[in-house]
């Protein structure tokens, strides 16, 4: 039976290619010892994006900017793992599906404490004074350690409560090294939409395709719930999101076919600081590397 529309036919092979992707391996062996693109090592003076990690795999799933910056300009992409998770059961083969995910994409990796770190919500901030205390140590030990230029972390409101954990973590950490502390934020969203991103960045499908094969490494979370394969149709309703919120109600899209949002501030003077005078849509053939300065 042919269908009734053109459409019905897109719709039908979308489905289809979902179901098909489905019986892919996960973390093949083959896959996880092999880079997704061809690079070189970063210089030993390469600057730095720290991308502070509530949970493993997200360090991938909205790290198009840090692929960018690694693969165009041979920025060094250092993944803090902030927590293993909430299952402990699971934390030590967490640690390992993220070493592989790390390795695989190219990004460095350091974890913020052998199991990670507990309690790194706002109940806990309130709770725990002294445990939090000594986590925003411990985050702002590895801000100094690293001297990042540009640090990415979810925004204050991306609904995971480690996620905002995450958020106000690293806010404190950034306050407790004083007011001479001058470094680029991108805050990044995934369980709830910012209501203000300001940067639009498209990723080809080459850089799409290497997260999802990256994010594949995390098999345990992606057996019970294979998220990793939704994550070019994220992409692909990000364009639709951000020409409006980034680019402007009414603004036209660009030719993007998959993009992530951030939002690209200064942290100076013990605050946050604006940094576009307006929104910004940078495409593959946009030098990255110029705007993240």
């Amino acid at each position: 039976m042919s269908d009734p529309t053109p459409y019905h036919h897109f719709v039908r092979e979308l489905e289809r290619l979902l179901h098909a992707a489905r019986a892919e391996p996960l973390a093949a062996p083959a896959l996880a010892a092999s880079p997704p693109l061809p690079r070189q090592p970063p210089r030993p003076d390469a600057p730095v994006l720290l991308v502070f990690s509530p949970h493993p795999d997200d360090e991938v799933i909205t790290g198009g900017i840090g692929l960018r910056l690694l693969r165009e300009a041979g920025w060094r992409v250092v993944n803090v793992a902030v927590t293993l998770g909430s299952d402990r059961a699971r934390r030590a083969e967490r640690d390992a599906e993220g070493a592989a995910c790390c390795d695989y994409i190219g990004f460095e990796r350091v974890l913020a404490a052998p199991s990670g770190l507990e309690g790194v919500n706002l109940d806990g901030r309130q709770r725990d004074v002294r445990r939090w205390a000594a986590g925003v140590q411990r985050i702002a030990d590895i801000l100094v350690q690293h001297a990042p230029r540009a640090v990415c972390f979810p925004h204050a409101g991306d609904w995971n409560q480690t996620h905002m954990g995450t958020h106000q973590l690293l806010v404190d950490a950034l306050a407790a090294l004083g007011p001479g502390l001058r470094v680029l934020t991108l805050e990044t969203e995934f369980w709830g939409a910012m209501s203000a991103p300001n940067l639009m960045l498209e990723l080809g499908a080459d850089d799409v395709a290497s997260l999802v094969a990256a994010l594949a490494c995390h098999v345990g979370e992606v057996r019970r719930n294979p998220y990793h394969l939704s994550l070019p149709a994220w992409m692909i309703d990000n364009v639709r999101r951000g020409s409006e919120l980034v680019l402007g109600q009414g603004a036209a899209a660009p030719a993007f076919t998959f993009a992530t949002l951030y939002r690209l501030r200064r942290w100076e003077n013990g605050a946050f600081a604006p940094l576009l005078a307006r929104g910004c849509a940078l495409s593959v053939h946009d030098d990255v590397d110029a705007l993240i300065r």
